[in-house]
């Protein structure tokens, strides 16, 4: 893969992570008035937008090792996201079809930074074998 197509992969990405932080902020804002859901909400809504800095944060890494740092933070990010999600949906807060389209981005910005984190680490540690 050549610069032009990753800096093209890591644009689409910042506008994929900033969607889904808009799309958490219109979750957060319909849900119920209820304690429980208003305690998960906020989580949700710190963790879900947090992705999509922690990755702008990645990109503009100094170093490969800044890099793996950053982008670490935004799958932890993604991840909790996943897991308010979850709780949200088991304890029958929100219904289930509700939050499925927005429980699948997550997943899917989970697995695409995950592999970044894991071809970041790969690179990082050949890197230091060959010095």
């Amino acid at each position: 893969m050549n610069d032009g197509d990753r800096l093209d992969r890591a644009e689409k990405l910042k506008q994929r992570t900033k969607q889904f932080a808009l799309r958490v902020v219109k979750m957060f804002k319909a849900l119920p008035r209820g304690e429980e859901a208003r305690i998960m909400g906020r989580q949700v809504l710190r963790s879900g937008t947090s992705i999509g800095a922690n990755y702008r944060a990645a990109c503009r890494a100094r170093t490969a090792k800044e890099f793996v740092s950053k982008i670490r933070i935004a799958v932890e990010e993604a991840d909790e996201t996943g897991y308010w999600l979850e709780l949200l949906v088991e304890g029958l807060i929100v219904q289930k079809p509700r939050l499925d389209p927005l429980l699948g981005e997550c997943n899917e910005l989970v697995a695409i930074l995950a592999s970044s984190q894991h071809t970041a680490e790969s690179r990082l540690r050949r890197r230091l074998m060959v010095k």
